[in-house]
C-alpha cells in the first residue's frame, strides 16, 4: 500500500515493513506490521489489530491510525515526534467532550474503528477480529489512536473558519 490514494483493503495476517508508507487517502486493516508502518502518511485510516515494528508513524502528518495494544508496548515502538497517542473514547464520551471539528472523517473514533473491525471480519473471517468484537467494550480501551499533531491543528483551523462563516452569515 505504498503511496495509496484511495480505496479499502483488509489483510488477514501481518504485513511486512513499511506498510502504508505515504498513504494519502486509503483505508487499511491489517493484523500486524513490520518496522516503519505508516511512515510519511498524509491521509487515510489504518487499523492494526496486532503488533507493530519499530518507528511506527515516523513523519506521519495526516490521517489516523488505530493500533491494538493490549500489553502497552506500542508507545515504545512509535516515533512520537509528529503524533500524539490518544485513547479511543466511547462514542457518547467523544460526542460530549470533543469538538466535532476534530473528528477524523466526521465520525466518532469508536464508530469508525468498530465499523472497520466488523468489515475486516466480514471480508476475512479473522478470528482476531471476531474476538475483538465479542469483547468490544474491553477491546476498545486497548486501542491507541495515533493522531498527527499537524492534522489535528489543521482540523481545528478548518472548524474555526467554518464557525466564523456561520456567525457572519447569521
Amino acid at each position: 500500500m505504498y503511496g495509496a490514494i484511495e480505496g479499502e483493503s483488509f489483510f488477514r495476517g501481518a504485513a511486512g515493513e513499511r506498510f502504508c508508507v505515504r498513504n494519502s487517502g486509503a483505508t487499511a486493516v491489517v493484523e500486524g506490521t513490520g518496522d516503519h508502518g505508516c511512515e510519511y502518511m498524509t491521509g487515510g485510516t489504518v487499523v492494526v489489530l496486532g503488533e507493530t515494528g519499530r518507528n511506527f508513524a515516523a513523519g506521519m502528518s495526516g490521517g489516523v491510525a488505530y493500533v491494538y495494544d493490549p500489553d502497552n508496548t506500542f508507545a515504545g515502538k512509535c516515533n512520537k515526534s509528529m503524533v500524539a497517542l490518544d485513547s479511543v473514547l466511547q462514542q457518547a464520551e467523544q460526542e460530549r467532550t470533543v469538538d466535532r471539528g476534530l473528528w477524523h472523517t466526521g465520525t466518532t473514533d469508536e464508530a469508525l474503528l468498530k465499523g472497520l473491525v466488523e468489515r475486516h471480519f466480514q471480508f476475512t473471517g479473522s478470528p482476531r477480529a471476531k474476538m475483538l468484537l465479542e469483547n468490544w467494550d474491553a477491546s476498545r480501551r486497548q486501542f491507541v489512536k495515533v493522531f498527527p499533531t499537524e492534522y489535528k491543528r489543521a482540523l481545528g483551523e478548518m472548524a474555526a473558519k467554518k464557525a466564523n462563516k456561520e456567525v457572519l452569515a447569521a
